[in-house]
Order: C-alpha cells, then sequence, then structure tokens
C-alpha cells in the first residue's frame, strides 16, 4: 500500500508540470448540468426523502459536505470545475472541494482524491446569481486520457458549505446516485471512505459544468433540450439517455457529448424566472441560452430537441411563438459561437400519454407543424429525426416498445421514451450530419 501511495505521489508530481503547460493550452467542457431551481423547485426521478439532508428547504445544505458523482464524456490530465449560485439569494461559500476516481458508492479510489482550490485558495465565497471556476487540478490517474480502462469511469467531486447555504441552485434529474453528510457534520471531502456520506440524492447541487484539458480542436456537442434529453425513464445510474448513447457510438476520448436538458423545459416559457418566482422546467431555452451553451468551453455543435412542454396545457404557446423562439435561439447562437453547428430534432409524440398535461390532439397537431419547420425552414444546418424512431404509424403514438418506464418501472406513461427508446434515438443519428473530422 506505502508503495502504491508513493507511486500515486510521485506520478502527480511528474505530471503537475505537464499538466499546467496542457491546461494552459485547451480546455473544452466534458460534463454539464444545466442550472434550476431553487430547491426543491424542479422535476426529480427515482428521488430519494430529502428530509435527512436538508430539513428545511428555504436553508438549503448547512455545514455539511456533498459528494457528488459525475461521468466525463472525455478524460484530460487536467480539470476545472465551475459552481453556481444562480438561483441563490444569499452568498454561498464552499470549502473543501475534492476530485477522485469513484470506486464505488460514495467512496474514493485510495490515492486519487485532489484537493482544488480558487485562485490559489481553498475557501470562496460566491455572491447571489454568480458563479465561479476552480484552478486547473491535475488528474494523475488521467495522465493518459486515450487509456481505454477511463472510458466510462466516474468522477467523485466533495464540497463543503460553509454555515447555511440558503436557496440552493440544483439539477433536479441527475438520475445519478450522489451522496451526502448530515447536516453539521462540516468539511469531510478529504476523506476517501464512505461512512461520513450516508445520505443519497438523485440530483447535482451547485456543480454546473466540468471542463478537460484536451487537444486543440476537440468538438464538443451540446444536447440541448427538455426531459426527454434529460433521460426521464431511462436507466437510474445506468447513463442510457440520448445523449449518453450517442457519445459511445463517437470514438472514444475524441469528441464530447454534454447534456443541457432539464426536465418540464419550454423554449419560450415561462416569460419570468426567478428565485421568488420559479418554475419546475427551470428557466425558458432562450433565458437559459447564454448560461447553458454559449459560456460552456469549446462548444462546436448543438442538438436541439424541444417543443412538448410548450404545447402542453401547462404551456400552451402557439406553434408560431415556438418557430419564432427556435428561430431566435439559433441567431443568437451563432452570434455568439461563429461556425457552431446548429441540428434540429424533430419532437415525438406523446399522443396519448397518460399525464395531464400531455397526449391531447391539440398538442399533437402543434408538434406536427414543428417538425415540419424543423424539417423544412432551412434554420437548422441538419435535422436528425428521433419522430421518425420512435413513432408507431398505426396509432399516431409512441411505438409499445418504448412505453415502459426503464428508471422505477411500471406501464411509461407515453411521453418519455424508455432505454429501449433512447438507444433507437441514439442511434437514428447519421453521424455524418455532424461534419465531425
Amino acid at each position: 500500500m506505502e508503495r502504491r501511495q508513493a507511486m500515486l505521489m510521485a506520478l502527480g508530481a511528474m505530471t503537475a508540470t505537464q499538466v499546467q503547460a496542457q491546461a494552459s493550452q485547451n480546455f473544452v467542457t466534458a460534463w454539464a448540468a444545466s442550472a434550476q431551481g431553487p430547491y426543491p423547485i424542479g422535476n426529480p426521478s427515482a428521488q430519494p426523502d430529502q428530509r435527512a439532508i436538508f430539513p428545511t428547504p428555504a436553508a438549503g445544505a448547512n455545514d455539511q459536505s456533498l459528494r457528488l458523482i459525475v461521468r466525463p464524456s472525455i478524460w484530460g490530465p487536467a480539470a476545472r470545475m465551475r459552481f453556481s449560485n444562480a438561483f441563490g439569494t444569499q452568498p454561498l461559500t464552499l470549502d473543501g472541494v475534492f476530485i477522485g476516481l469513484q470506486q464505488g458508492g460514495a467512496s474514493v479510489l485510495p490515492g486519487t482524491n485532489q484537493p482544488v482550490r480558487f485562485a490559489g485558495q481553498a475557501r470562496v465565497t460566491i455572491p447571489p446569481g454568480g458563479q465561479v471556476w476552480t484552478d486547473p487540478v491535475a488528474l494523475p490517474f488521467a495522465a493518459d486520457p486515450a487509456n481505454p480502462l477511463l472510458n466510462g469511469r466516474k468522477l467523485a467531486v466533495s464540497l463543503a458549505v460553509v454555515g447555511a447555504s440558503g436557496p440552493m441552485t440544483w439539477h433536479a434529474k441527475a438520475l445519478q446516485t450522489s451522496y451526502a453528510t448530515a447536516p453539521g457534520a462540516g468539511a469531510r471531502g478529504a476523506e476517501e471512505a464512505e461512512a461520513a456520506f450516508p445520505h443519497p440524492t438523485a440530483s447535482w447541487f451547485f456543480l454546473d459544468a466540468m471542463d478537460m484539458a484536451a487537444p486543440a480542436g476537440t468538438p464538443v456537442i451540446v444536447a440541448f433540450g427538455d426531459s426527454i434529453t434529460d433521460g426521464t425513464a431511462s436507466t437510474m445510474n445506468g447513463d442510457d439517455r440520448w445523449p449518453d448513447v450517442l457519445a459511445r457510438r463517437l470514438p472514444p476520448n475524441r469528441v464530447a457529448v454534454v447534456n443541457a436538458g432539464i426536465g418540464g423545459n419550454q423554449v419560450v416559457g415561462p416569460a419570468a424566472y426567478s428565485p421568488q418566482a420559479p418554475f419546475p422546467g427551470g428557466p425558458s431555452a432562450l433565458m437559459r441560452l447564454e448560461r447553458d451553451v454559449t459560456s460552456l468551453t469549446g462548444v462546436t455543435h448543438l442538438i436541439w430537441l424541444e417543443g412538448t412542454n410548450d404545447f402542453s396545457r401547462n404551456g400552451n404557446a402557439t406553434t408560431e411563438a415556438v418557430q419564432e423562439g427556435m428561430r431566435q435561439g439559433v441567431a443568437r447562437l451563432r452570434a455568439a459561437v461563429p461556425g457552431i453547428r446548429v441540428i434540429g430534432a424533430t419532437v415525438v409524440s406523446a399522443l396519448g400519454s397518460t399525464s395531464a398535461a400531455h397526449g391531447f390532439a391539440e398538442q399533437d397537431q402543434k408538434r406536427q407543424a414543428l417538425n415540419a419547420f424543423i424539417r423544412t425552414s432551412g434554420v437548422f444546418d441538419a435535422v436528425v429525426d428521433f419522430d421518425a424512431a420512435t413513432l408507431d404509424p398505426a396509432t399516431g403514438g409512441m411505438r409499445s416498445l418504448f412505453v415502459p418506464d426503464s428508471t422505477t418501472g411500471g406501464p411509461g406513461d407515453r411521453l418519455h421514451p424508455n432505454r429501449a427508446g433512447y438507444v433507437a434515438m441514439a442511434n437514428a443519428i447519421d453521424l455524418a450530419v455532424l461534419n465531425l473530422r
């Protein structure tokens, strides 16, 4: 054990200089989780009872540590992370931030846990509505990013909230189990063992982006949309959302695919969003475009799948409003990221859904009109036809194979595809439309 630790320490010292040189050259976003909130406003899936972690939601986290489990889509010898207080109403102080390889559950693989700094300091305070990037941190265990044994591995990002956080910025639908200490436990992120982190959560808090040092020109594909991008009804902890499956179809560690979906999201609604007046589906796509897409590092592509919720009974937007919203969004993307390739995705059927807000004929008529716009308007550089991949032509609804829920079991809602449906969607993407070099 001592020899192993010494080797890891030597590798860390040996790669630190290399990492500084490489990290100064290029970073790209390797993971993201769009900010929403404040907690508990949102649409989590398979969420455990959170009262032991956050007894008073408005007070948020209180002098305790979180260990968030994330899976980067590419690896590099250094990482940096973005922490967000976008929907907080008071300053958020973080301390004791660490990053290491997940061993299993809340445990960190011994010898991999690395301390993280903010402008050289262990502690940082983020103002309400603000965000902050960490310094680059060397990842000795990823010194060779091409090592195939890294593919699919997950990172444990630990952080301590100092005092009471107040309203928490979060991403509700992680579909990934993360962990927390009890309130009052203090900074425990340096510990590799899991004993201090007994409480599970199916959401991510405060962390909303992670970059990896990568070769210049590494493509970054952002999947932008609602719950069908966020992965509702896919497999809990299975990484079976359609963006995950797409990533596995691409050359390993050559192309980053990051998920910017929010369950319940709309293109043009709600008209306003604030911590005092939140909405379960998060800010509209147009309101969050800068934070969740164009401010990410190295974005080269965007696949936009959205519109179902605009046409639900909760949204009730006109087809023309959503079409105009997409026109505006694409124009803003191209202005902010010159050369970005914007791909429109047709919206899957919700006809006959058991959800009270979905499944009615008028919604489906609007959906079909939006799909015609996506296919023929010329607004997008290319189109992927998720509708054709999932539609049962005989019923006009989703194919029966794709209906049963894969997250919690049960009959499904005829709105969200299951694991089989997401696999079919990802496999329906002609990789040529990505125009990857």
